[in-house]
């Protein structure tokens, strides 16, 4: 089955899709407000999120062709329509890794302004040659020069593990984008995207005039599909997906909403969908991780895993300054995990100057989960492949309990020694990892008037409350925690009083972790 509608999956370029009749969301009253308000402006977005068909739409304004606007809300804003020379540099284009392809990069961008324009100078330095052909431009048409700059920190990004080749070429875009601010005079308008802010680029330092609309209110829209839009312009594939799905409008609108809703830019802002998913989705009209698949935070990850960091905080319980939310220099990559679209804002303190930041949706939950588990649950399964959360689920539905506790014993008995540091907050985190990839059937640290269970698990018939102790059998000082005593905690602490009123079986495990074993030791169902 196709989509009914042309839709713009992968299409970046404004004038492709409004000359071949592909959906579009119309983004042109930032444009306009953008182009009589100011002049030099930066935004931020995680990747495939709309940045550069945003660009291209301003390329198309400022050169002032009107008839791709037709229909949309610029059309009433805008009366005079005047035409700039634009400079439209793209780094999206091939693979930056040192110096080398970086200048190969920045001569394949000025060798086609300056065919256009004309080259003034046989310097082959970047920063001359930008400069040279700005004047040259103004020169020749008499009107100031546009220059919008698409991803320009992707250099930046791709060498960020290597802390020798960034900073050349920190320093090769240092004076590249310092031009900028010398040749303010002979520029009427100046875009920059990216994904981060690198402050020591001489953007965020030497050109100390831009604006950041990352976090303006104002723009919390401009890129992305609010849930206002979604239900405006897409009412034929939201009913075309539920017909192919089987469910009704109200559910598909649910479900679109838990995998790919969520971001939030601002304080306060309307949900931002992810474009990228919601339109794959729309076109193939089935659900999947379709923005999670085209890049993974590897090396975000590591630096998790190398810090210790506790990652039962990146799902909603991540706490951050508003002064720390854009740096990228800090031994923390929780910045970096907000700037590239893995945690998203979700609520905001105001006396504090504080965020909390979290997962935005499931699809982005799940993805950035498994893509931990490797790194905290390496066990032969997983290292071949076979390894699903699954099986630990299909346990519970047939509501064998004691099957579920040995494919539990039998996981940490695999674990490698050199994963395993013996320490409560490992054990916790892999709980964690483990019981959170069993997705919506188990909830993790589940709170109750007097305290918390470690997991809860709900199937049809049935409620799982499982309580683990760790000990340590070589430890003769400390009391030694036992099975029992964990049901015992359940009991005293009322985790199940709060299902009374389900109508299921609720079932009570408590279990004992040997940290000495390596293993669940002992466990006892009631």
């Amino acid at each position: 089955m196709s989509s009914i509608r042309k839709l713009p999956v992968g299409i970046q370029d404004f004038e492709d899709l409004r000359t071949n009749g592909y959906v579009y969301v119309d983004k042109t009253a930032y444009v306009y407000s953008l182009a009589t308000t100011g002049k030099p402006y930066f935004l931020s977005r995680p990747r495939r999120f709309g940045k550069s068909l945003f660009l291209s739409t301003l390329k198309a304004y400022f050169q002032g062709k009107k008839e791709l606007f037709k229909g949309l809300a610029i059309v009433e804003l805008e009366k005079e329509w005047v035409e700039y020379p634009v400079f439209y540099i793209d780094f999206n284009v091939g693979i930056i890794s040192d110096e080398a392809s970086l200048r190969d990069r920045l001569d394949a961008i000025l060798t086609g302004l300056e065919n256009q324009w004309g080259r003034e100078v046989e310097n082959n330095d970047p920063a001359t040659r930008l400069e040279a052909v700005i004047k040259s431009a103004y020169k020749q048409t008499g009107k100031k020069v546009v220059v919008l700059v698409d991803e320009y920190d992707k250099p930046l990004i791709n060498v960020m593990d290597d802390l020798e080749t960034s900073e050349t070429i920190r320093k090769v875009l240092k004076g590249f984008y310092g031009v900028l601010k010398s040749m303010d005079a002979y520029l009427r308008f100046v875009f920059l995207t990216g994904v981060t802010k690198f402050s020591r680029v001489s953007i965020f330092g030497d050109l100390n005039q831009l604006q950041d609309i990352s976090m303006d209110s104002r723009f919390s829209g401009i890129c992305g599909i609010t849930e206002t839009e979604l239900i405006r312009e897409f009412k034929p594939e939201l009913q075309a997906l539920a017909k192919k799905t089987g469910t009704t409008y109200e559910k598909t609108l649910a479900e679109l909403k838990k995998q790919y809703d969520g971001y939030h830019f601002v304080k306060e802002s309307e949900d931002i969908y992810n474009p990228f998913s919601l339109l794959n989705t729309f076109a193939k009209l089935d659900f999947g991780e379709y923005w999670y698949e085209t890049g993974t935070p590897t090396f975000l990850i590591k630096k998790l895993k190398s810090m210790d960091y506790d990652i039962k905080k990146l799902d909603g319980n991540v706490k951050m300054p508003g002064r720390s939310i854009y740096k990228t220099d800090s031994n923390t990559p929780i910045s970096l995990l907000y700037q590239t679209g893995y945690l998203t804002i979700k609520g905001y303190e105001q006396l504090f100057d504080e965020y909390t930041l979290g997962f935005p949706n499931e699809e982005v939950k799940y993805g950035f989960l498994n893509e931990l588990a490797p790194f905290y649950l390496s066990y032969r399964e997983i290292e071949s492949g076979d390894f699903s959360a699954v099986n630990f689920v299909k346990e519970l539905m047939s509501n064998n309990v004691e099957g579920f506790m040995k494919r539990l014993q039998a996981f940490f008995a695999d674990i490698p020694n050199e994963l395993n540091n013996k320490e409560e907050k490992h054990y916790q985190t892999v709980f964690y990892l483990l019981f959170k990839l069993m997705g919506q059937f188990i909830q993790t640290e589940v709170s109750s008037a007097t305290g918390r269970a470690d997991a809860v698990a709900e199937v049809d018939n049935t409620i799982y409350i499982f309580e683990f102790k760790l000990t340590d059998r070589r430890d003769s000082v400390h009391t030694v925690s036992t099975a029992e005593e964990a049901l015992k905690q359940i009991d005293e602490r009322k985790y199940a009083a709060r299902y009374a009123v389900s109508n299921k079986k609720i079932v009570k495990i408590g279990a004992e972790f040997n940290a000495e074993e390596r293993t669940l030791s002992r466990w006892a169902i009631a």
